[in-house]
């Protein structure tokens, strides 16, 4: 049987040692920092594409544009943590729910191409959010 060992480098043991017991108070800070890029492409992919290739203009409220949101940091069965970023269930002034108006811009329906929007803004932010996290996870190891 084959058998191979890895080294995890110094100064990263050496910033989990010092996590200890804060690390389910830290890993819901470090979370809600990494969604900040992603938001802030959301919303401005979103924006593009709300209005975008119609017949008529936009009657736009900016209602769906304002429900873009991330949830709480929660962590699941297995351990891990997540967070999620996107549009709620919520419904408008109208009445009709902000998460179906957002999935007929990103896919589109009978007569209306899809624009996509939250593809595009998950890929572009990626590296942003990996190294937020990275910079509130050192800022909360310097805190300790």
């Amino acid at each position: 049987m084959a058998k191979a060992t890895f080294k995890m480098p110094e100064d990263f043991i050496n910033k989990l040692s010092k996590l200890n017991n804060n690390f389910d108070d830290i890993v819901p800070r470090v979370l809600q920092e990494g969604a900040e890029p992603a938001i802030k492409k959301a919303k401005s992919n979103l924006a593009l594409r709300i209005g975008q290739g119609t017949k008529e203009p936009s009657q736009s409220t900016g209602e769906l544009l304002a429900s873009l949101e991330t949830s709480k940091p929660v962590q699941n069965y297995k351990g891990d943590w997540t967070l999620r970023v996107g549009i709620p269930t919520s419904k408008d002034s109208k009445g009709v729910s902000n998460a179906l108006k957002a999935a007929v811009i990103e896919y589109g329906k009978s007569g209306q191409p899809p624009k996509p929007w939250l593809k595009p803004s998950k890929r572009a932010s990626k590296k942003d959010c990996m190294e937020a996290m990275k910079s509130a996870l050192d800022k909360e190891i310097k805190k300790l």
